[in-house]
């Protein structure tokens, strides 16, 4: 029995996105302590994290195509190749948990430390290098959304490119790899395909839109730790004896009868 072109479109759509899942996090960066001589399997796991021109080659490849299929003719119709088997797989069945799992990844960077998995940085650290990605990410994704004005497939809406939901997720599955090592990012990588996929099969992005998505967000993860050193020297958190506490302390308000969580983070 010939395949279905429906059929033919979810295939190759399947293997691209397995193409992207198997390059990001199948091998991290080897550097060298230049302090202590002990290997790292990330960059993060050092002392210093110090860019190098070899870090921006996967995230500016993706940025790259994906920028390149918002005006190249025979790659606009690969992505209306991919929405029609989209279409014929999910009918009028939607389903959007991207909304949501799209943040999956960030909590687990933030709180992985609290459960015993050990983090490399302390969470002060984290945070700075977290805010720092998520602002940059926002940075270029709403610049880039409000200089293209690609439409998006289901509504026309002039803000598809590129996928907001998609460099959310890949910034944090990006963090995760940088702080906890590969073999934790491997889960949150999956997560990150997964929302990519589904902004495809909800029908509000075009690949290419996710494409540059993922490349933005694995960018300002890195750009996060790349500015982690300056933070460092800038607060003295390389100092010896540098420390910092958290606590979180439930609450009760016998007036309105509700419950609550006091954050504290001493720096």
């Amino acid at each position: 029995m010939t395949p279905s072109p429906g059929k033919n479109r979810i295939v190759a759509l399947a293997l691209a996105l397995l193409m992207i899942w198997c390059a990001i996090p199948a091998r991290a960066i080897e550097v060298t302590d230049s302090m202590a001589g002990v290997p790292c399997d990330t960059a993060s796991a050092c002392g210093e994290y110090r860019f190098r021109p070899a870090q921006l080659i996967l995230p500016a490849s993706l940025i790259a195509v994906g920028t390149f299929g918002v005006y190249n003719p025979a790659f606009k119709q690969f992505d209306r190749w991919i929405k029609g088997g989209m279409d014929d797989l999910r009918g009028k069945h939607y389903f959007r948990a991207d909304d949501y799992i799209q943040y999956l990844p960030l909590v687990a960077y933030v709180g992985l430390d609290f459960v015993g998995v050990k983090a490399r940085h302390s969470f002060k650290e984290r945070f700075a290098a977290g805010a720092t990605a998520y602002a940059a990410m926002a940075v270029m994704v709403n610049a880039t959304k409000h200089t293209v004005k690609e439409p998006r497939p289901d509504n026309g809406t002039r803000n598809s490119f590129p996928s907001g939901h998609t460099a959310t997720v890949f910034t944090g599955a990006e963090l995760v790899r940088m702080e906890y090592g590969t073999g934790i990012a491997i889960g949150a990588y999956t997560v990150a395909t997964g929302v990519a996929f589904l902004r495809l099969y909800n029908g509000r992005h075009w690949f290419n839109d996710v494409l540059t998505g993922a490349g933005i967000g694995i960018l300002s993860a890195r750009i996060g730790y790349w500015m982690l050193p300056v933070y460092q020297r800038w607060f003295g958190w390389n100092k010896p004896g540098s420390k910092s506490a958290v606590a979180l302390v439930p609450g009760y308000d016998t007036a309105t009868r509700t419950l609550s969580v006091n954050f504290a983070c001493c720096f």
